[in-house]
C-alpha cells in the first residue's frame, strides 16, 4: 500500500497544531503547577540571594494551605502589580508579637505566647533583631498583630532590610500587614540558578 501524500498546507497545519498544543501545555504548567521567578533584592538573605532564579510550586496551595515557615511568592497588599518573596510566620487566627527583637506566637486556640525559634534561617546579623517598622530602626518596643481568617503575616529573613508585613501601608499610611491567601501564588520549591546554588528549600521545624 502506498502511503498517502499530503500537501504543503496539511504540513503547515500540522506544525501549527503541534505548536498550539505545546503552548497550551506550557501555559497550563505555569498556571497550575510550577513557575519560575527571579529574586530581586536582599530581603531574604541568607536563604535567597539577589538575582537567583527560583521555581515555585503553585499546586501546593491549590491542594492545601500555606504553612508556617513556607517561603512564598505573593502580591503585597499595597501594590498588586509587584511580586514579593517572604516567609510565612503567622497563620489565620494567630497572634504575632514582636518584642525585644524576637518574634512570639500565640497560636489560634492557645492561651499563651511562645518564642519562635528562627535560628535555622536567620543569620547572625538578623537573629534577635526583628524590630518594629521601619525594619532597621532598632525599636524593640512591643507590637502585636492578630491575623484575620484567610490571611497571613509574612516576614523577610533579612529582618533589618525587608519590606514585609511590618511595613505594608495603604495610601493614607494606615497599616495593612496581612496578606490574603488569594494573593499568595506559590511556595518556593528550589533555587534553579546559578547552578552552583541549586538546592531545595526545606521547611523549618518550630516544635509547635
Amino acid at each position: 500500500m502506498t502511503p498517502k501524500q499530503h500537501g504543503l498546507l496539511f504540513h503547515l497545519l500540522d506544525v501549527l497544531f503541534n505548536i498550539i498544543v505545546i503552548v497550551a501545555i506550557v501555559a497550563g504548567i505555569r498556571t497550575f503547577l510550577v513557575s519560575p521567578f527571579q529574586v530581586e533584592g536582599n530581603s531574604m538573605v541568607d536563604t535567597l540571594e539577589d538575582k537567583q532564579y527560583i521555581i515555585i510550586n503553585k499546586l501546593a496551595y491549590i491542594l492545601g494551605n500555606p504553612e508556617r515557615g513556607d517561603v512564598v511568592v505573593f502580591r503585597p497588599p499595597n501594590d498588586h502589580e509587584k511580586y514579593y518573596v517572604k516567609r510565612v510566620i503567622g497563620l489565620p487566627g494567630d497572634q504575632v508579637m514582636i518584642k525585644s527583637g524576637n518574634v512570639y506566637l500565640q497560636e489560634d486556640g492557645s492561651d499563651e505566647f511562645r518564642e519562635l525559634s528562627e535560628d535555622t534561617y536567620l543569620n547572625d546579623r538578623n537573629e534577635g533583631k526583628t524590630y518594629r517598622h521601619p525594619p532597621g530602626s532598632g525599636n524593640t518596643s512591643e507590637v502585636t498583630y492578630t491575623v484575620p481568617e484567610e490571611s497571613y503575616f509574612l516576614l523577610g529573613d533579612n529582618r533589618q532590610g525587608s519590606l514585609d508585613s511590618r511595613s505594608f501601608t495603604a495610601e493614607n499610611n494606615d497599616p495593612i500587614p496581612y496578606v490574603s491567601e488569594d494573593d499568595i501564588k506559590g511556595r518556593v520549591w528550589f533555587v534553579a540558578l546559578p547552578i552552583t546554588k541549586i538546592h531545595a528549600l526545606e521547611p523549618p521545624e518550630y516544635g509547635f
